[in-house]
């Protein structure tokens, strides 16, 4: 099926969506985006991802040329112009057509894209029976260098530690920030369970703040699990009893090897399937409506 796409206030068919060459973000990776999960119909956090939106561009000092309620609009009429019911958006904000110097002043206005299609980020089986996860050789970004918080187009830091899992033959690839400590997965933030307890990074070890990691957050808070936010190293995560990662297009989806250690027994763990249950029940039945 061919995608309608939105790019700067019109809908156009997907072969038509073009961007210049002379685009900051294709040229410097000089942007922002976010992924956004939509199902049965609502869209899932929908007022989150807009305000971390909103946030990175401030970071960045990128002015989104359209309000947040305009931009909620276009990003529905998206879905509705696609015909889709569940699937995933693509909000991209680059800088917009500049020069081929690096200064963001030669841009005058920002480019807006945004993308509705289907996605399967892992295969059902892998749900089933959890990842193989390899701690790589690819630090994290220092939050003095890049803010992890500022969900940028350059993305580089995370397709380089991904290169490495592969190569490893290991679905997900564990970054470690500059001290040693667990940071995230090349897309997803970590937890884990040690005697009914959940633990994971804080923010400043240099993870994305994800929508579906406080989402989790919440769940085991009503579920009466206790959470410790905390830094955690390599042997935190070899020794625990459950392993799980959390992200937009993953959604939430157990770890059961790393490093060649068996996590626990080697199967997705009963908290985590709790977790991912009671996840699933609230995908589907809140968000923004779409129709």
């Amino acid at each position: 099926m061919e995608l309608t796409i939105y790019i700067d206030g019109q809908f156009v068919p997907e072969p038509e969506a073009k961007v210049s060459v002379f685009d900051h973000g294709l040229l410097y990776g000089d942007g922002i985006f976010e992924g956004i999960r939509f199902y049965n119909g609502r869209v899932f956090k929908l007022t989150e991802h807009l305000e971390r939106l909103w946030d990175s561009a401030r970071a960045i000092m990128l002015t989104i040329p359209m309000t947040m309620a305009e931009m909620e609009a276009a990003l529905l009429e998206t879905i509705r112009r696609n015909g889709l019911r569940d699937g995933y958006i693509r909000l991209v904000v680059t800088r917009g057509k500049g020069n081929l110097g690096l200064s963001p002043d030669r841009c005058p206005k920002a480019s807006v894209i945004i993308i509705a299609a289907t996605i399967q980020l892992y295969p059902p089986e892998a749900y089933e029976r959890g990842m193989t996860v390899v701690t790589v050789a690819t630090r994290r970004m220092a939050p003095a260098a890049l803010s992890p918080a500022v969900k940028s187009l350059n993305y580089l830091n995370n397709i380089m530690a991904k290169i490495e899992a592969n190569l490893a033959k290991a679905d997900e690839g564990l970054m470690l920030n500059e001290e040693g400590y667990v940071a995230e997965c090349t897309g997803d933030n970590v937890f884990i369970v040690k005697r009914g307890e959940i633990f994971t990074p804080p923010i400043y070890a240099g993870s994305l703040r994800g929508i579906t990691w406080q989402a989790v957050l919440d769940i085991a808070a009503d579920m009466g699990l206790k959470v410790n936010v905390q830094s955690l190293t390599r042997y935190d995560l070899y020794t625990a009893d459950e392993f799980f990662l959390t992200g937009t297009a993953a959604e939430v989806i157990a770890a059961v090897k790393l490093d060649n250690r068996v996590i626990g027994d080697g199967k997705p763990g009963p908290i985590t399937n709790r977790i991912i249950a009671r996840f699933r029940e609230l995908t589907q039945s809140t968000g923004t409506a779409i129709y």
